[in-house]
């Protein structure tokens, strides 16, 4: 099998690290399933990025629904990056790390009322609408408040991001956004209420991106009709090209920001106003690992399963993506190799982690990494079959930190109660 080392997780005497602390003893401390991040990751992809486009004003806004940690998502804002919320849990979250709401986008196709209120009343930078419909409730609120509502529109440049259906969002048959043929007659419309102030454009054509293609036709589309409106009397002070930059997975071999600045600024530089990226996965997926360990091996005819006590709750990507993370032995102890299904407890044959997957034959009571599990795995998980769900640790250098202890039965029942009168 092959194994994927990194300048952040690396092997060393066979035993795998995070920075310079041993996997091995995380684990002895919390147990397993356990989410396990590195620190030093977080902070050399947000310079990576955020150097990549220093030749143009530009803001950069963690996606939070990638990774809605506390620490992981004050880290990012100490280092200057605004935060991207998508509802009223993820907008509590981000203040409750006292970030400046100026720094806030809030986002998402299905607002409802009560979180443009709290939007609003926390003064957020900006407002992103998805229908005509979300932007006249947006006026009637702000009214309301006696505010005037900063907004940006998020329009569909309807541009094929090449990327698994799930996570496509930027065609006219995803549910994202407004038509850019509805557009232009949509800000104009927009322009003349009184409690809204349009001064963005958003774009986001999907996740996990490989190519540089969709993105240099969806900008070039976004900046025709940028400069159509500026033509229409509308001033725009913010042009927000979303996110979904690619990582690897597997073989992938995504472009880097540099790269995509190169293929983007000509045209970006042009616009004269402020750059704004919404990156999560880039910033977060490689930057984290699910420790699991494994209860029991069995075969079933020529099948062989490894049985780990992580499952669809604690990583769901492969159950509804049939998404591939890596996944290597925690001490390397054996050199033969089998094809095995890495499968969870939960009671779906669903549950799986990797089906076919060539990897080290290993046995009962030894400890896999679920590599590349920094985005999208904690933030999905769930407590189906009554799991608890697992602790988050956060590596910095040689010393590891509990950020999130694993949940507790009393956690799982903290709201629920029998009602005598039903009996």
């Amino acid at each position: 099998m092959k194994y994927f080392n990194s300048n952040y997780f690396t092997y060393r005497n066979n035993q795998l690290f995070c920075e310079e602390v041993p996997i091995q003893k995380i684990i002895k401390k919390v147990g397993t399933p356990a989410y396990i991040y590195s620190k030093k990751f977080f902070i050399d992809r947000y310079n990576e990025f955020t150097e990549a486009f220093k030749n143009v004003n530009h803001s950069i806004f963690f996606a939070i629904k990638s990774n809605f940690n506390l620490n992981v998502i004050k880290l990012f804002s100490n280092l200057s990056a605004g935060l991207d919320v998508n509802s009223a849990g993820e907008l509590h979250r981000a203040l409750k790390i006292g970030i400046n709401p100026q720094k806030l986008l809030f986002s998402g196709v299905g607002k409802t009322r009560r979180e443009i209120e709290e939007a609003l009343k926390n003064n957020v930078l900006m407002l992103k609408a998805e229908s005509e419909e979300e932007i006249y409730l947006i006026d009637q609120i702000a009214h309301q408040l006696a505010k005037v509502a900063p907004l940006a529109i998020r329009v569909n440049p309807n541009v094929d991001a090449q990327t698994h259906p799930y996570i496509s969002t930027g065609l006219a048959k995803n549910k994202f956004g407004i038509s850019s043929d509805e557009a232009l007659r949509i800000y104009k419309d927009a322009a003349k209420l009184k409690n809204v102030r349009p001064v963005g454009i958003d774009m986001h054509i999907g996740s996990q991106i490989t190519s540089i293609e969709p993105y240099k036709e969806a900008v070039q589309k976004m900046a025709d009709l940028f400069f159509e409106i500026k033509a229409n009397g509308i001033e725009l002070e913010h042009f927000d090209i979303g996110g979904g930059m690619g990582v690897t997975y597997n073989d992938e071999i995504p472009f880097k920001p540099k790269e995509l600045a190169e293929a983007i600024l000509p045209t970006l530089k042009k616009l004269n106003c402020e750059i704004m990226f919404e990156p999560g996965r880039f910033l977060s997926a490689n930057g984290g690992i699910l420790a699991t360990e494994i209860l029991y091996t069995k075969k079933n005819g020529d099948k062989n399963f490894l049985v780990v006590d992580a499952s669809m709750t604690d990583i769901l990507r492969p159950s509804i993506y049939g998404a591939y993370h890596h996944i290597q032995p925690i001490e390397k102890n054996g050199t033969d190799d089998i094809i095995a299904d890495v499968v969870g407890p939960v009671c779906e044959s669903g549950d799986f982690v990797a089906k076919d997957r060539e990897i080290v034959k290993c046995k009962s009571g030894e400890f896999l990494a679920i590599m590349s599990a920094g985005a999208y795995s904690m933030v999905m998980s769930s407590n189906y079959n009554g799991r608890r769900r697992g602790p988050e640790i956060i590596v910095d250098k040689d010393k590891f930190f509990i950020t999130r202890s694993r949940e507790t039965f009393e956690h799982l029942l903290y709201d629920e109660k029998i009602i005598n009168e039903l009996f």
